[in-house]
């Protein structure tokens, strides 16, 4: 299968207010906009998200209403302590503070108004040995040879720790 697009559609009684807040707030463009939905992109086209009012006809079977758990958007950038001065400059409400962990990221977060949380992720080098125990049997060796061959260009998939490691 091969997409043109991807993008989560949030069902959510908060449509107008999410569109507000992330074009206001986030930076995002309107790619799409009705009474019913809306379709939002960065400008770059790096990034999209779309929301839709829960008692439109052509909602797709299955989708109920947000209820703002169980989803965690995640924006990575490059420099989250910059991403977090400009969104606070535009209004942002910081719920979780900027926090270098242990585990290789920089982040803070926060709600947006259908409750989903976004998670502004910095990748940085983590912990040395913080990722050790969660690896398998042969996943150091892999995520190591995966790296030699990321720097070479051949493939990999990125491992939590930003390493890459074999498919």
């Amino acid at each position: 299968m091969k997409c043109v697009d991807r993008h989560p559609i949030i069902v959510t009684d908060q449509k107008a207010a999410c569109e507000i807040f992330w074009t206001k707030v986030c930076g995002l463009t309107v790619g799409f906009s009705s009474s019913w939905f809306v379709y939002l992109t960065a400008a770059d086209g790096s990034a999209s998200i779309a929301f839709m009012s829960p008692d439109h006809p052509s909602a797709p079977p299955g989708p109920e209403k947000f209820g703002g758990q169980g989803m965690c958007l995640e924006l990575q950038v490059e420099d989250a302590g910059a991403a977090l001065a400009e969104l606070t400059a535009r209004g942002l409400n910081v719920e979780y503070p900027l926090t270098d962990e242990p585990f290789g990221q920089r982040r803070f977060g926060f709600r947006d108004p259908s409750g989903l949380w976004v998670d502004v992720v910095q990748q940085t080098q983590p912990k040395e040995g913080w990722w050790d125990r969660y690896m398998v049997a042969g996943g150091a060796a892999d995520a190591a040879a995966g790296q030699r061959e990321s720097e070479s260009g051949k493939g990999g998939i990125r491992t939590p720790d930003t390493r890459l490691t074999h498919v």
